[in-house]
């Protein structure tokens, strides 16, 4: 079972813009058999815990440990999950965390909720965060070797250090034509 992944599916759910239910079903591409289950109450469910989720991650990043608990354990209550063994064929038989009803949500949520759960309890609060980014937003599992992520890209990280150095030039040009003349 790879918890990792279902960490993962947390972050995805956090990041994701699920403005209606074209957007859940985008969030859902690559699995049909979820997308034509979905309904509207999928949509309410996921948008209300991309919130909560947020606020875990919020807490991660801001070292409150036992905040980031608290509301890990409520999604956990909130969202019950049940494993259950899965498969293609008979050679292909794995584990899968999954939600106890019938709706898509209650599935997705049980694996995200519980994914997240297990990353905290094995790397910490500090493995995981929202980008330093302020324009960013978005959340990250750190998986560096070092605990040092802070953004949630290259992408993010480079924009951020180019702002900071363009900041510094602009300071100490100012600075520069501030200073009297000798």
């Amino acid at each position: 079972m790879d918890f990792d992944a279902y960490a993962q599916t947390a972050v995805d759910l956090v990041n994701a813009r699920l403005d209606d239910m074209d957007a859940l079903t985008a969030f859902f591409d690559g699995h049909p058999w979820r997308q034509s289950k979905l309904a509207d109450r999928d949509l309410v469910a996921m948008r209300r815990a991309q919130k909560r989720l947020r606020g875990v991650f919020e807490a991660g990043t801001a070292g409150d440990d036992p905040g980031a608990v608290e509301e890990l354990n409520l999604l956990l209550a909130a969202h019950p999950m049940q494993p259950r063994i899965s498969g293609h064929d008979a050679t292909d038989w794995h584990m899968h965390v999954t939600g106890r009803g019938s709706a898509v949500s209650a599935e997705y949520l049980a694996g995200a909720v519980w994914g997240l759960a297990v990353w905290l309890c094995t790397h910490g609060s500090a493995r995981f965060g929202v980008c330093a980014d302020e324009r960013c937003g978005n959340v990250y599992l750190d998986t560096s070797s070092n605990c040092c992520r802070r953004f949630c890209s290259e992408r993010c990280a480079t924009r951020s250090h180019v702002a900071a150095h363009r900041a510094r030039k602009k300071a100490e040009t100012a600075e520069t034509a501030a200073q009297p003349a000798a």
